[in-house]
């Protein structure tokens, strides 16, 4: 082969390998079709296309949430170990980029030994001591893309280890808000619960005056005195509830239960936005998703690992020289006769069975399919999720109009029912009748608002409600 066809040859080679190891030349966009427009089941005055803000857990106003978010967006022991992937792929970047520069190293040695009879000349002196010290430098000429492709495909590992980081946050403050809002909304119920249970005391008392002054008999106060038993049976339920939440919440925000802060349980409130919630639209959800930007970045990764293993197809051209001398005694060991050098290229290329390099590129080719597969399997499951969540939010809130009414239609009911028991237009069965509807109606009413919250968070969540350190410090 001539000189000239040699050059070429390889320049066909690296224009092949350069294209296979850019990732810059797959398609790892989204399409336009797949996020454009509003959400399906985004529905006016419950939610709004105004983009969502980075710091989402503000909208809430509530100081003492800020702070427990600040604790989970660093203090979470799965953030943290997130924290240290992206140390490994940082170091793993650290590396590749190495290569770029000569590799060099020391070398040195002393021995003493007996050389064979057969092998030393008559009168020479068969036992010695022998000494010699080198070094050597090495430079691989990147022709086909080996090395630029190992960066880009390390490069890729740690921008997606970055996006994986920020949705293990995303998750740490979406859980830590949720157990909050939890503990809160039990907080609530158990209020709604006792006020229930002193309203069917009332109750109880006036029909056990009724019962003795005979105007009722002892069926209407056994019937009400079980309905007031079962109600204050519920309560021991919902301070479990509240206890699991709180012990959940010391652990997001990487405490013990007994080292969490007291007034993160004194909120007796649902946790709830009043105003339409903003979403944006389906374009800046795919931008914010960080598993959507951890799904194209490893495509991207994988992609470049194409390259990698298409380039063992070529030469692996490396520049070296080494330096070096040996000598019997330590004195004559830096002296000019010993010492020697030697320069030039190292050319390295498996050619004659190439089955095994053609076998890693089909592999790294699958990898990248699959990454592919990966890549459009998130962008569906995040529209999926935010639609689905629109949709919960959006019948949740109408199911507490509807339950709403219904408290104040028992309401009504009810305080009727009581005066003309009074009067005794009505008998106690009538009453009990309508206490039992308002306990239901208020008991409903209650876990509907905590499941108003739920949804709120559950919807944020599926938007990749994101985090910004400089919210995080803020909150501190």
């Amino acid at each position: 082969m001539t000189l000239r066809s040699f050059v070429l040859a390889a320049a066909s080679a690296l224009a092949l390998s350069a294209c296979a190891a850019n990732p810059a030349d797959v398609a790892t966009t989204v399409p336009p079709s797949a996020s454009a427009g509003p959400f399906l089941s985004a529905e006016a005055g419950v939610v709004t296309p105004s983009p969502l803000p980075a710091d989402w857990w503000r909208m809430y106003d509530d100081p003492v949430l800020d702070g427990l978010v600040a604790d989970a967006a660093t203090a979470n022991t799965d953030v943290r170990q997130a924290v240290a992937r992206i140390a490994r792929a940082r170091a793993a970047l650290r590396g590749a980029r190495a290569d770029r520069l000569p590799q060099g190293g020391l070398s040195a040695s002393a021995g003493y030994g007996r050389t064979p009879e057969g092998q030393t000349l008559p009168g020479e002196d068969r036992s010695g001591a022998a000494f010699s010290v080198g070094s050597n430098i090495a430079y691989e000429v990147d022709l086909f893309g080996r090395v630029s492709g190992s960066v880009a495909a390390a490069r890729g590992d740690l921008a997606a280890a970055q996006a994986d980081a920020d949705a293990v946050r995303v998750m740490a403050i979406a859980d830590t808000t949720e157990a909050y809002a939890a503990a809160a909304s039990a907080a609530a119920r158990i209020a709604t619960a006792r006020s229930i249970v002193g309203l069917l005391d009332d109750s109880l008392r006036l029909t056990r005056k009724r019962h003795d002054a005979g105007l009722t008999d002892g069926l209407a106060v056994a019937r009400i005195e079980a309905l007031r038993e079962q109600r204050a049976a519920t309560i021991p339920a919902i301070e479990a509830e509240r206890n699991a939440a709180l012990f959940a919440l010391a652990t997001l925000t990487g405490r013990t239960p007994s080292q969490l802060p007291g007034i993160a349980g004194e909120r007796s409130l649902p946790l709830e936005i009043t105003a339409p919630l903003p979403v944006g639209d389906g374009a800046q959800l795919l931008a914010r998703r960080p598993d959507v930007r951890a799904a194209q970045q490893r495509l991207l990764a994988d992609t470049a690992r194409i390259g990698v293993a298409r380039a063992d197809l070529y030469p692996r051209i490396t520049l070296g020289g080494s330096v070096g001398s040996t000598a019997s005694s330590l004195g004559n060991l830096f002296s000019g006769g010993p010492l020697g050098f030697l320069l030039g290229p190292l050319v390295d290329w498996a050619f004659v069975n190439r089955e095994p390099v053609r076998a890693r590129i089909d592999a790294a080719g699958a990898d990248a399919q699959g990454s592919l597969a990966a890549f459009d399997g998130t962008i569906l499951t995040a529209l999926r999720e935010t639609e689905t969540a629109l949709s919960d939010y959006a019948r949740a809130i109408e199911q507490r109009r509807a339950l709403t009414a219904a408290q104040n239609a028992a309401e009504r009911a009810a305080r009727i029912t009581r005066a003309q028991n009074r009067e005794g237009v009505v008998d106690s069965l009538q009453t009990l009748d309508a206490e039992r509807t308002l306990a239901e109606a208020q008991a409903a009413l209650a876990d509907q608002d905590t499941l108003v919250s739920q949804r709120q968070i559950a919807l944020f969540r599926a938007l990749g409600g994101g985090w910004s350190p400089s919210a995080v410090v803020a909150a501190r």
